[in-house]
């Protein structure tokens, strides 16, 4: 564990907080319980969340280090003082904040998809491609690809909606040499981590990775295979045709989309009841994959 450091507050995410180091060369980051859905940030956030994304993101980056470094430093970091902020009480720090590399993040993320789902499912229905790869006639909802496929998405700010594009358009955004590398590495995690969780009876259908450049390296920042980054399912109710079930924020997307919200004005809040379920399904989600694993 570090010295106890001191940090102020430079931006707000959709879920998380990120503090300046006073060296330049680090960053604070607080996952907090709020919930984003359709690139707008609810008005309930859904308690203990924060926590059970940082946990899982810690699991598996110390699991993929081999594969691609990332940019954790120390994932209990203390705190000397407050700069500045009263957002948060020292006590809610615990569990829910890392200490990682500054990096110059990459204007695209980058996606990979093992199963027909979400957005993929709806462009696939009306030009039989995602993000311009072709894929055979006649597939249906949530089946399974032959292989991953690795369709990359702008990055969106708060409100905005992230953009699917293709393989090329990314190389005009990042370079051919960088998009091949993340593509490869985004391939290989993802690989790497659904065959874990297949063991473990979780199906990730998809999932989105960002990465940074620290000193031309190309680094893994942000999230990893968490809820709020994936689409998990649990395998024993898998279905080909239908969407299954999920471990993840598809289950306050699918009620947004039952009480037709428009997705322009702001977000309504949440029932208590779905609060709750999405509450129990992140919490399911980090005991299947991470408790008596890590």
């Amino acid at each position: 564990m570090r010295p106890p450091i001191d940090f102020i507050f430079l931006r707000q995410g959709k879920v998380r907080d990120v503090y300046a180091v006073d060296d330049d060369r680090h960053l604070l980051i607080v996952a907090s319980d709020r919930i984003s859905a359709f690139d707008h940030v609810l008005p309930n956030p859904i308690p203990g969340k924060g926590k059970i994304l940082t946990r899982m993101s810690n699991f598996w980056f110390e699991r993929t280090n081999t594969i691609v470094r990332n940019h954790i430093v120390d994932t209990e970091p203390s705190f000397a003082a407050w700069v500045d902020d009263d957002r948060w009480h020292r006590e809610e720090l615990t569990q829910r904040t890392v200490l990682v590399k500054k990096a110059e993040p990459l204007p695209i993320e980058a996606i990979v998809r093992g199963y027909l789902v979400g957005s993929g499912w709806k462009e696939y229905r009306q030009t039989g491609c995602v993000c311009g790869i072709a894929l055979s006639k006649g597939l249906v909802e949530a089946e399974r690809l032959p292989e991953p496929i690795f369709t990359p998405s702008t990055k969106a700010e708060v409100g905005v909606h992230d953009e699917n594009i293709s393989f090329e358009k990314a190389t005009d955004l990042i370079g051919l040499e960088a998009a091949q590398k993340v593509r490869a590495i985004s391939l290989q995690l993802y690989a790497f981590a659904s065959g874990i969780a297949e063991q473990r009876g979780i199906i990730i259908a998809d999932t989105k990775f960002e990465f940074g450049l620290l000193d031309g390296e190309l680094i893994l920042i942000d999230e990893l295979f968490t809820p709020d980054s994936s689409r998990f399912w649990p395998a024993e109710s898998y279905r080909p045709g239908t969407s299954p079930p999920s471990f993840d924020k598809q289950f306050v997307r699918d009620y947004l989309e039952q009480i037709k919200w428009d997705k322009l004005h702001p977000p309504p809040a949440l029932p208590d009841d779905v609060i709750r379920k999405t509450s129990r399904k992140y919490e399911e989600a980090l005991k299947r994959l991470t408790i008596n694993n890590d």
